[in-house]
């Protein structure tokens, strides 16, 4: 729909310093004609639209121009609101909250109704989140390095990244970058992470994509397990696995079947149910909860003969 290109047009100028009648031809596909009738069209809106002809010429818009209602709905605005008070709840700064101000202020009379989207992404850690947020998106801003002493199941280790990405993802956040070390890119979580430094070293960027976040990807099933719940804990496995992990017994039981990535964190998902679980397979589980079992029998009887 012509409506929806002029939309779009408007948006690469607004994005890009200065554009081409082909390019954006070529863009939207259409011919060069249709381009030149939609800049009539959005100059005779009102739009400050330059163009210039000949060797460093193009299309561009002025300077310090600002979208009014006519691009952004008020559905839009609470939605773009929404999402800056989440990155809010985890600044280390007023950034966003006076960005709001500015968005609020210059759409006072736009913004209308209740806010219906509430988020907070700064979880239970938010004295010692935002600190290493706000370390790590100027050092990614400068391309500097960063270094912290990184806290693993595998051990302790200090470790040198080149930062990339913040990302937000499983209820938890996590840099995504190139670990000096491992010669590798790897993903970091940040409650792991301790004395987050920025360091003077620059980094040439490298050619990086975005992250690929999969499930699949980050957590390959390799570990198929089956287990029985006891029916009241139905409410957990549908929070944490969907209502068709499971599929009702005869005696009311829930049979539990999925894929996990790794024993030691199985095993300590099941002890998390007590006696409301039993493990059917793999049998290595199933042994070593048993064995579990038995050390903590002794540990707590002889704390009772005591």
């Amino acid at each position: 729909m012509k409506i929806d290109r002029l939309i779009g047009i408007l948006s690469v100028l607004l994005q890009k310093e200065k554009t081409t009648a082909p390019e954006l031809a070529e863009r939207f596909e259409v011919s060069r004609r249709t381009i030149n009738r939609d800049i009539e069209d959005l100059c005779k809106a009102g739009i400050p639209i330059r163009t210039a002809q000949g060797t460093g010429g193009g299309i561009s818009i002025m300077n310090g121009y600002r979208m009014d209602r006519t691009i952004l709905t008020s559905k839009d605005m609470q939605m773009i609101l929404a999402g800056l008070r989440g990155l809010d709840s985890v600044s280390g700064s007023r950034y966003y909250g006076q960005l709001m101000e500015k968005i609020q202020a210059g759409s006072s009379e736009f913004i209308s109704g209740r806010d219906s989207i509430l988020i907070d992404l700064s979880s239970w850690y938010r004295e010692t989140l935002a600190p290493k947020i706000e370390t790590i998106q100027d050092a990614i801003g400068a391309r500097h390095l960063v270094r912290f002493r990184y806290y693993a199941p595998s051990g302790e280790s200090e470790r040198t990244v080149e930062p990339y990405y913040l990302v937000f993802r499983w209820s938890s956040w996590y840099l995504w970058g190139w670990c000096k070390d491992r010669k590798d890119f790897r993903l970091f979580k940040l409650n792991r992470m301790d004395g987050v430094q920025e360091m003077g070293e620059v980094f040439e960027c490298r050619d990086v994509s975005m992250p690929d976040l999969s499930n699949e990807k980050i957590f390959p099933g390799e570990i198929k397990v089956k287990a029985l719940f006891e029916p009241d804990q139905k409410w957990r496995l549908v929070e944490e696995f969907g209502p068709n992990c499971f599929t009702e017994t005869g005696d009311g039981k829930l049979l539990f079947t999925a894929e996990y990535t790794d024993m030691e964190n199985l095993i300590t998902w099941l002890m998390v149910f007590g006696d409301k679980a039993e493990v059917l397979e793999p049998q290595e589980a199933r042994d070593a909860i048993a064995q579990m079992v038995r050390r903590m029998m002794k540990i707590y009887r002889g704390d009772a003969a005591l």
